[in-house]
């Protein structure tokens, strides 16, 4: 055999196994995120909140409770959470939300939340259906209103001129 070929081999076999070892991890990830959705539903309460401010922030700059911060990894420190801040009675508090309802969450608002500890999981309006965000233009969806924008005001420049002219013509 060549030795391009025992090369070639050898990678093959390596991204197998890269690829059997990510199916198992996957799996074993799965079956943790299951439980702790199901603890987290276990532990959930409706409650009516007021949104004062949503953003994304550091753990460490989020205002949540010190015992918080030190449970989480240190890795998770860098990433940006989804943190709201929200009147909830008396009380102004710092809770984490959802990725797929952080978007959802409307400011200055009162919503009712389903929240699990200071995780909330659930929105929904107090007063009507909460209004979904408009996505993120596309780079070519941009593109094509511009175009259609300077089309239509082509448009009008060229009328405009050939009212001019059968002005001029008629004098």
């Amino acid at each position: 055999m060549s030795p391009v070929t025992i090369v070639l081999l050898v990678i093959l076999a390596v991204l197998i196994i890269g690829l059997i070892v990510l199916y198992f991890l996957g799996k074993k990830a799965q079956k943790k995120k299951a439980e702790q959705d199901e603890q987290l539903a276990a532990a959930a309460q409706t409650v009516s909140m007021l949104i004062i401010d949503k953003k994304r922030m550091r753990i460490t700059e989020s205002g949540l409770p010190q015992v918080v911060i030190d449970q989480t990894p240190k890795m998770m420190r860098r990433t940006k959470l989804p943190i709201v801040k929200a009147k909830v009675g008396p009380k102004v508090m710092s809770l984490i939300a959802d990725e797929s309802v952080f978007d959802y969450i409307p400011v200055k608002k009162e919503v009712k939340a389903t929240v699990s500890g200071i995780y909330i999981t659930k929105v929904t309006g107090v007063r009507g259906p909460l209004e979904k965000p408009e996505g993120k233009k596309s780079w070519r969806t941009k593109l094509k209103e511009k175009a259609n924008r300077a089309n239509k005001e082509l448009e009008k420049e060229k009328a405009e001129l050939e009212k001019e002219k059968s002005k001029k013509k008629k004098k």
